[in-house]
């Protein structure tokens, strides 16, 4: 794929390689398979409160290689093209929950240099403030569309989504899903998936509004998920309070 001018900057060879070597590169080639929340007190930190878990600081950079994780159960292939993915498309009602805003900006790493990763179809996908995904059938959402949504990467490599902050269910930490798909309709391309983690003192925050707090605190903080260790801090989102919610802005970086 042909990498337009972009946020990144090029990295000369030398520079890639090292960079390469210090993290876990891990895209893969091939044939590609298939309301009302109240305004958060503070911005996300690494800092703990009483009661909460402490994080350790996010390592989230550009040009540097994200690591892959497990898709999970719950990934359906809706092809629903859009930015907001609060509502269930059959009805128009949202989500309730806290508003999160969030750009992945997409990176193509090889060893002669980095680019913006233009024309890449990103999905994200996620339980909703109770821990509920939807279209599944074990747990009883099967043909509504809640919270799941794609974008196409432009020149810069940027997809943007409207969402609301994750809930939890058992054994899980807090954490959204997405894939970088190159080439989703050819026989070959490049598929990569990963997922995103919070700030623990950050979620405590959010939980203990409604209707989080219906469900009680979680079970599983992020040192607890042998998910996340898997990946590491390079996958947990920088966040800052706007408006009634969070945005943030992470790097995602994917092998050539």
């Amino acid at each position: 794929m042909m990498l337009k001018s972009g946020d990144a900057s090029a990295l000369d060879r030398r520079g890639a390689i090292s960079m390469l070597g210090s993290v876990m590169a891990v895209g893969v080639l091939g044939s590609c398979g298939g309301g009302e929340a109240s305004s958060p007190a503070s911005s996300s930190s690494t800092s703990s409160s009483s009661g909460s878990t402490s994080s350790p600081a996010s390592t989230n950079a550009q040009c540097v290689v994200t690591p892959a994780l497990t898709e999970g159960p719950y990934f359906v292939d809706e092809m629903l093209n859009r930015s907001d993915i609060r509502t269930d498309p059959a009805t128009g009602a949202a989500r309730p929950g806290v508003p999160l805003d969030l750009t992945l900006a997409l990176s193509q790493v090889g060893a002669s240099g980095c680019g913006p990763l233009a024309g890449a179809l990103v999905d994200m996908w996620h339980c909703d403030a109770l821990g509920v995904y939807s279209d599944v059938s074990a747990q009883r959402s099967v043909g509504q569309q809640f919270l799941r949504g794609y974008q196409i990467s432009d020149a810069g490599g940027n997809v943007r989504f409207t969402t609301i902050y994750p809930g939890w269910y058992q054994g899980r930490a807090v954490h959204i899903h997405f894939k970088v798909r190159t080439n989703p309709a050819g026989a070959r391309g490049t598929e990569f998936t990963s997922q995103l983690f919070f700030d623990e003192a950050l979620t405590d925050q959010v939980h203990a509004q409604a209707p989080y707090s219906q469900k009680g605190r979680r079970d599983t903080p992020i040192t607890a998920d042998g998910i996340f260790r898997s990946g590491g801090t390079t996958l947990l989102v920088p966040l800052a309070a706007s408006g009634g919610g969070y945005a943030g802005r992470m790097y995602v970086g994917v092998t050539a």
